[in-house]
């Protein structure tokens, strides 16, 4: 049964820090925006946060974070030539290093073959017609979560330590010169470990990179106390057994590009004390839309859904 995405929202959600209390209402969606987003709780074991967790967006830059895997996975003894285009591809979200290994691994059957592996059953990869375009891959929240917990939980250490470690160090400003401390990093407190995803903004950064978050006036929450006691219990209908995507919505994902001229931007990573929390959002805004509006409706969200599974 496919799971409504805020039916618990009434229901009594534990804090982070273990004591019971009323859940925060979700982050209110801007209309003309389309954001589906997961939280799961690695000490739960569960998800405690979601919606439209199975809904296909363009992956935009996320997907390096698969072409990383599959490189890593298949390539026992990495260059140093590739470790330092692995670097700039995590840290600075560097399109030419991702391109070199997306051509290296086949293009889309990179995605065919780590999606299988993961069980990622709403990922596929760019339409025939385009096969250059890793950037056109489909994929969701669900998704993205579900990869993360793979990276933390399955991966092999030198395969987690060398993607976590270059997340974590994530860099303010991506090669491009588009400023990516959007998100998690201009609206939740550190630590985190981030990969940003980015389309349909155009070539030139409409917005100089300063080196700082992102969103003007918006100031992160403090931390709030995260404890590692016993697992708490997720909210009623927010388990990791989300109903997965049906074959219909799986066949309307690889018949095109997701929101092909919308432009996307996407916030990812871990969060907390730990590496507690996985939070996954991704968004879609109106056509035509400018990017310091966009950014600024993606940090106030990646902002709310925190705090809304914090306090």
């Amino acid at each position: 049964m496919r799971i409504k995405p805020w039916l618990a929202v009434a229901a009594a959600v534990p804090l982070l820090s273990g004591t019971p209390a009323l859940a925060a209402a979700p982050p209110k969606v801007p209309a003309g925006t389309t954001a589906g987003y997961v939280v799961f709780d690695r000490v739960a074991g569960k998800i405690v946060a979601h919606r439209l967790a199975h809904r296909g967006f363009r992956s935009a830059s996320v997907i390096k974070i698969l072409i990383a895997i599959d490189f890593l996975e298949r390539t026992a003894r990495p260059s140093a030539r590739d470790l330092a285009q692995l670097k700039i591809m995590l840290r600075s979200s560097d399109d030419d290093a991702a391109s070199a290994f997306w051509d290296r691994g086949g293009k889309g059957a990179i995605v065919t073959r780590t999606a299988k592996r993961l069980g990622l059953a709403d990922t596929a990869p760019p339409p025939a017609d385009k096969p250059g375009f890793w950037g056109y891959t489909s994929l969701s929240a669900y998704d993205v979560a579900r990869t993360y917990r793979y990276l933390m939980d399955r991966a092999a250490p030198r395969v987690r330590d060398l993607i976590v470690g270059h997340l974590r160090q994530a860099t303010p400003c991506g090669s491009d010169g588009f400023d990516q401390t959007f998100g998690i990093p201009g609206g939740v407190p550190r630590p985190w470990a981030v990969k940003q995803g980015w389309s349909g903004f155009g070539t030139v950064p409409p917005v100089k990179c300063s080196g700082r978050p992102a969103g003007g006036a918006l100031a992160a929450p403090a931390a709030p106390a995260l404890s590692s006691a016993a697992p708490v219990a997720a909210p009623v209908a927010a388990s990791a057994a989300l109903a997965p995507a049906s074959p219909a919505a799986r066949s309307r994902a690889r018949s095109g590009v997701p929101d092909l001229g919308r432009p996307v931007l996407h916030t990812t990573g871990l969060v907390g004390k730990d590496d507690r929390l996985i939070l996954v959002l991704l968004t879609a805004h109106p056509a035509g839309g400018g990017w310091r509006d966009s950014v600024k409706r993606t940090t106030t969200l990646a902002r709310e859904l925190y705090l809304s599974v914090s306090r």
